[in-house]
Parts: C-alpha cells; sequence; structure tokens
C-alpha cells in the first residue's frame, strides 16, 4: 500500500511540473537565460565574463557569471557569444511628434524663429492621424537602435505621445516605454513671436499650455494631469517668474510629477533653480555658482549636445542650398566645440547630477531617428566626457532623474528585462552604441543580429 501511495506521489509531481511548463509555453513569457561573453554594469564600471541573464516574463531574475546560473528545464536560451551586454538606452529628452526638415536658408531668415517655427506650422497642418503614425514610425526606429525609455517633452499635439504611450504599453505597435509630458508649459513669448495671430493662437491651442501668473500655472498643470501625464516641462525664458514656475513645481509635486524645465541662459537657469525644478534641460550658460546650486539642491542637468559637431551642417546639406556665411557660421568651429567642451568639463566637476538627452526632432538624412539619437549621445564623449560617464547618462543617471531607477537603468535582479547587446567593447569606443546588435524590451527580443540558438 505505501508503494502504491509513492507511485501516486510520483504521478502527481509529473504531472504538476508538465503542467507548469505547458502554462509556461502558452503565457507568451517563457523563462530566458540570456548570455554573452561580457556584461557591463554602468553603476560600478564591473564586468561580468562570461554573463547571464536569466528572465522570468518580464523581469530579470538573476544576473551573474554564466558558470553560476541554472536555467531550469524548458528554458529558452539567447546566446550572444563574445558580444557586451548593457541596459537598454534611455533618451531623457526627444520629441517623437517632430520631425522636421530644415528650411532653405532665405526661408529661415523671414522669421524670428525660422529654424524652428516652420516645423511647428507644418504640425499644425498634418492631421493628427497621419502625424501619430509618423510618431509610431520614429519610437519603432527608436526601440531597434537599443533605446527602451524614452521621456517625450512637448511637441506633440492634442493628445499625441499619451495615446502613443498606451498604444505601445498595450502591445498594439512597437515602440520603447514612454514617459509622455503632454502639452509643453510656455509663456506667450515663446516659439510663437511674430507669427499670424490666427496662427499663433492655433499652435498654441493644439501644442502648448500658456502659463499666465500663477493661478494659469496651476490650472495649466491640472489640464495635464486630467491628460495623464507622466511629467510636467515647462520652457523658461525671460517672462516667466519664480513665482509661476514655483507654482507649476508645486502643483506637480503634490501629482508626484516630476518637472523638466527648459532653461538655456543664465537667467532662464536662475528661475529654474529658484523654483526647484526636477531637471534642467539644455543649460548651455550655466555659471559655476549655479552649478553649485544646482549640486546642493539635488537638480539633475539633462545635457544635450545636438548641435554638437556641426549637426545642423549634416542634415542640411544633403536637402538645401548653402551660402558660404552660413556654412561658415554652421561649421564645426573650435569656438562653438570650445564652448560645450567646457560645460561638459564643468559639469564633471562640479559634482551635479546629469543625464544626456538627444533633443532630437530633426530630420536627418540617411539616418533613422534612432540612429540619429544615439549619435547624438555619443557626442558627449566627443567633448570629453569618459566613456563610462555617457553610458552612465544615458541608463542609470537618466533612470534616477526620471524616478524609474527602481525598474530600469542597470541589469539587476527584480529590473525590468530591458537589454541591449554590442558587438565590441563600449568602453574602449563608445560609437558602439551607433551599432546595436541586440535589443530586448521587457523579456522580449525585438531584435538580434548576433547568432543565436
Amino acid at each position: 500500500m505505501q508503494g502504491i501511495h509513492k507511485l501516486f506521489l510520483l504521478l502527481a509531481v509529473m504531472l504538476l511540473s508538465l503542467c507548469t511548463g505547458s502554462a509556461q509555453q502558452q503565457s507568451g513569457t517563457p523563462i530566458t537565460l540570456v548570455k554573452a561573453g561580457r556584461l557591463l554594469d554602468p553603476r560600478t564600471g564591473n564586468v561580468i565574463s562570461p554573463a547571464a541573464v536569466l528572465i522570468d516574463g518580464e523581469r530579470i531574475k538573476q544576473v551573474g557569471n554564466a558558470s553560476q546560473i541554472s536555467a531550469p528545464p524548458g528554458t529558452r536560451t539567447v546566446d550572444l557569444g563574445d558580444a557586451t551586454l548593457l541596459p537598454g538606452l534611455i533618451d531623457s529628452h526627444t520629441h517623437l511628434f517632430l520631425d522636421i526638415v530644415v528650411p532653405p536658408e532665405v526661408e529661415r531668415n523671414r522669421h524670428s524663429n525660422g529654424l524652428f517655427a516652420p516645423g511647428l506650422l507644418l504640425a499644425i497642418v498634418e492631421s493628427p492621424s497621419k502625424r501619430t503614425l509618423m510618431a509610431a514610425q520614429l519610437a519603432r526606429e527608436d526601440l531597434e537602435s537599443g533605446i527602451t525609455t524614452v521621456r517625450n517633452l512637448g511637441h506633440s499635439g492634442i493628445d499625441g505621445d499619451t495615446e502613443l504611450r498606451d498604444a505601445i504599453n498595450a502591445g498594439r505597435v512597437p515602440g520603447p516605454t514612454i514617459l509622455a509630458s503632454g502639452h509643453k508649459l510656455i509663456t506667450r513669448g515663446s516659439y510663437l513671436q511674430n507669427l499670424n495671430p490666427a496662427l499663433s493662437d492655433a499652435i498654441l491651442q493644439q501644442e502648448f499650455l500658456l502659463i499666465d501668473g500663477v493661478d494659469g500655472a496651476r490650472q495649466a498643470v491640472r489640464r495635464n494631469e486630467f491628460q495623464n501625464v507622466d511629467v510636467i516641462k515647462v520652457t523658461a525664458d525671460e517672462n516667466l517668474t519664480v513665482a509661476e514656475l514655483s507654482a507649476v513645481v508645486d502643483e506637480a509635486h503634490r501629482q508626484h510629477l516630476k518637472v523638466a524645465v527648459h532653461a538655456a541662459d543664465t537667467t532662464s537657469i536662475q528661475t529654474a533653480i529658484d523654483a526647484g525644478a526636477d531637471s534642467i534641460e539644455h543649460g548651455n550658460e550655466v555659471t559655476d555658482q549655479q552649478l553649485k546650486q544646482i549640486r546642493d539642491k539635488g537638480i539633475f542637468i539633462d545635457l544635450t549636445p545636438t548641435f554638437y559637431d556641426g549637426f545642423l551642417l549634416k542634415i542640411a546639406e544633403p536637402t538645401i542650398v548653402m551660402s558660404p556665411a552660413f556654412r561658415a557660421a554652421n561649421a564645426n568651429s573650435d569656438a562653438r566645440r570650445k564652448r560645450y567642451n567646457d560645460l561638459v568639463q564643468r559639469v564633471l566637476r562640479s559634482g551635479v547630477k546629469f543625464a544626456v538627452g538627444s533633443d532630437m526632432c530633426w530630420f536627418y538624412p540617411g539616418k533613422t531617428r534612432g540612429q540619429a539619437s544615439t549619435t547624438t549621445f555619443v557626442k558627449s564623449r566627443q567633448a570629453g566626457m569618459p566613456a563610462l560617464d555617457v553610458i552612465r547618462a544615458v541608463t542609470v543617471n537618466t533612470a534616477e532623474m526620471l524616478g524609474r531607477q527602481d525598474r530600469i537603468g542597470t541589469v539587476e535582479t527584480g529590473k525590468l528585462a530591458n537589454l541591449i547587446a554590442v558587438a565590441g567593447d563600449p568602453i574602449a569606443d563608445i560609437t558602439e552604441l551607433e551599432r546595436v546588435k541586440f535589443v530586448m524590451k521587457k523579456g522580449r527580443v525585438v531584435r538580434n543580429e548576433i547568432a543565436s540558438r
């Protein structure tokens, strides 16, 4: 009788095992083991070699040396050979609903904001559906280049980025995880100066929320909250007061939303500091004294080296005729290079927390949106930022700036399985980030150009 009981127990265990395995296969999220020659931890700079990452569904279950991790039966193995694994890249500053073609020089000179205003006008002319489909394409191109999370900071129409975010989250279209800002908050003097009032009002209504006094600032945040945004984006200029921006920050923080402030000149940067912004976008003219204040307040600087290294010429040359004066003014001059190099070095010395975003809203002939964005990331290395700091600036640092450090930014147990792989060593050659060969988002392989079994 005892033998029969043992037999029944054995059969029950076998049946349970079979059912578990069957359920695992039917779920669409099997346990996966990713193996690679190396895994770089951007936080510490340590490298595990050979490396393995065990993934259960969307999340990482175990990370370590390949010899220390044993996978259960039925595990799918993705062998990336000698490749280097990294956490998925994060673009902290992008504009998926803009793909601006640089207008001819004569046309630009006719407008106060001639480089950017035509793109805003065309965004109004296009139907919202067409614009959203374009953004979905650009989002997919970002993901295919290894960018698994983006923060979309404005210029996305009536409800573009929140709807695209939800469609990606629901699995209806491919793309990175989007942190959506909805409408950008601006003063009357931003972006729309010297345009036909009828057009400027239409653009304002579709693209922006107007800050007009302290109460208006709070109302603007609440309108974005109603749209279920993930972050508040504000453009600071000389017309924005500290009281108005402080009201934005206070209202946003009440709803547990961070505030990213476009601030390039010294005055706007000081307004952002005094109001307690969470991140300062661009920060081009920041002073050393301001860097100390930013550090002491724990504010992030989000560097955007978009126009470094003659970017405007590279995107304009294939499509327009340029005068010798324009070409000379926008070449990668020693003075322009020195200004950005100096900014990077001062930020590094200051101890300020920093990230790097692409600020990509431009049509880049010959490149996908993802390729254009990753090309922008590596420019910080040309400006003197160590390669490991560049990688940190688009992974672990950015995750902290976004308040998502508990789920992205590093390859660690419990975090989302957002992984990329490059063929070489990105510390030795940061341009490897421009040639991502393998992309996984939330445990699902998006792209794999490396032999796998």
